[in-house]
């Protein structure tokens, strides 16, 4: 690890005068972390001030009105740190995690802009290292950067590197409908173990010094996420992939837009044997934990068995798994039955227990 990867975890904040402004009156870490306080940062803050000039939504991706062959856009910023982290580095996720948004959104990834923010003092050699991880990614998920920008800043701005992209994808039949469609009695599924990007992330920055080292889940989806629609087709409702504020996120988000409760079961949650000794250590559970590569799938009553049973033949997704099911508005949006067998209210993430994670 060189000296820029050794200190790169420093960043700084801008701080409201005290005198002047309530903690409620300031944007706070949590409220980039993807759970509660995000959407409400987005609804209330964002899209209410933009609507008379946008058509934003709150998918992963976004459809383009057009007559032949559909588009969807997707745009996404990258500000981890550290830069380089077990199982990938922040050129790598950058280009997964657009190739994702837009696979999950029903979309095959044709095209990428690359922007980089790059502060002052930033090693030639990183720079060159990450781009060259930005090309192995780009050429492994068969997508094309067809634009970019380049802005250096000073010192203490920037951690490093900041990464934004854009992403184009094609839209392919059937869409996934989306989570307002959910029903009662539809499967979940998971395509394999929760949390290994939020832990690989935290061990190498807060220098944990655990064996085996965790490794990142950080990869594409998108050849999942073809086969579904090949082989289950309109059966498949809606997917996620399950970045900030992890599982639980996304659980809540699709209650929200469904209006009805979605059950899961712990003993039926994938989880590593490193992710979850981390998590008991530090008293953190993996559902909100932050992932790069694995996604929540609804799929229609009686889908999920065989929807499980072709996510385990792909590579990378022996550990997909059947977590729970749909019901009718109950008392809580989310359930969760623990393994001790009590059933409970699966909270909402208001924030995250690492923040800069992707």
């Amino acid at each position: 690890m060189n000296e820029w990867e050794r200190h790169s975890s420093r960043s700084w904040q801008l701080n409201c005068p005290v005198s002047l402004l309530s903690t409620s009156d300031c944007v706070t870490l949590a409220h980039g972390e993807g759970g509660r306080l995000s959407r409400k940062l987005i609804q209330d803050c964002i899209l209410n001030r933009l609507q008379p000039v946008s058509s934003l939504c709150l998918n992963d991706a976004a459809p383009l009105p057009r007559s032949e062959h559909p588009l969807a856009m997707t745009t996404d910023s990258y500000v981890i740190t550290p830069l380089f982290f077990p199982g990938g580095d922040i050129g790598s996720l950058a280009v997964y995690g657009t190739v994702n948004d837009l696979a999950v959104s029903g979309a095959r990834p044709l095209w990428l802009t690359l922007s980089l923010i790059i502060e002052e003092g930033l090693p030639l050699a990183v720079l060159e290292r990450i781009l060259e991880s930005v090309a192995q990614t780009a050429t492994e998920t068969g997508v094309q950067i067809m634009a970019g920008d380049t802005k250096v800043v000073p010192r203490g701005a920037a951690d490093g590197l900041f990464i934004n992209t854009t992403g184009v994808g094609e839209l392919m039949d059937p869409v996934p409908v989306g989570p307002e469609k959910i029903e009662a009695g539809d499967e979940l599924i998971v395509s394999g173990p929760v949390g290994q990007h939020g832990i690989a992330v935290m061990a190498v920055r807060e220098e944990l010094g655990v064996e085996p080292v965790p490794q990142s889940d950080s990869g594409s989806l998108f050849p999942a996420v073809e086969n579904l629609r090949q082989k289950l087709g309109a059966r498949v409702r809606c997917l996620r992939d399950a970045t900030r504020g992890g599982v639980a996120a996304v659980l809540h988000e699709w209650a929200a837009a469904s209006g009805m409760t979605l059950s899961i079961e712990e003993r039926s949650i994938p989880v590593t044997p490193e992710v979850r000794g981390i998590s008991e250590l530090l008293g953190l559970d993996p559902l909100h934990i932050a992932n790069e590569g694995t996604m929540l799938i609804a799929l229609e009553q009686g889908a999920g068995a065989e929807a499980v049973s072709l996510l385990q033949s792909l590579p990378g997704m022996s550990g997909a798994q059947r977590i729970g099911e749909v019901r009718e508005r109950g008392i809580a949006a989310v359930t969760v039955r623990r393994t001790l067998g009590a059933e409970q209210p699966l909270a909402d993430p208001l924030g995250s227990p690492l923040p800069r994670i992707c």
